[in-house]
């Protein structure tokens, strides 16, 4: 979760949030993973998308955990930002 304090941010809660998201050579062709597990920020995002509550994922994937979510917000906000020319 990225925190505004003073107009800045906590850099703190920013690393924690980014280490959440790995990214290995080999591992789901390099895409974002959570925590170095084989579910990537992808598919999060497309079971959200798909309707399904962040409840229900982590009764059906139980090594994820709930603050696995801010991280793939802030992660696909930050990848959302980039442009590419």
């Amino acid at each position: 979760m990225l925190l505004a304090s003073g107009g800045g941010m906590i850099r703190s809660e920013i690393a924690m949030e980014q280490s959440r998201i790995t990214i290995e050579t080999g591992k789901r062709s390099g895409q974002p993973c959570i925590r170095g597990l084989r579910i990537t920020v992808w598919d999060v995002l497309g079971w959200l998308a798909a309707g399904v509550d962040e409840e229900q994922i982590l009764a059906d994937y139980p090594e994820l955990e709930s603050a696995d979510f801010p991280a793939i917000f802030d992660y696909a906000a930050r990848v959302g930002r980039r442009v590419a020319l």
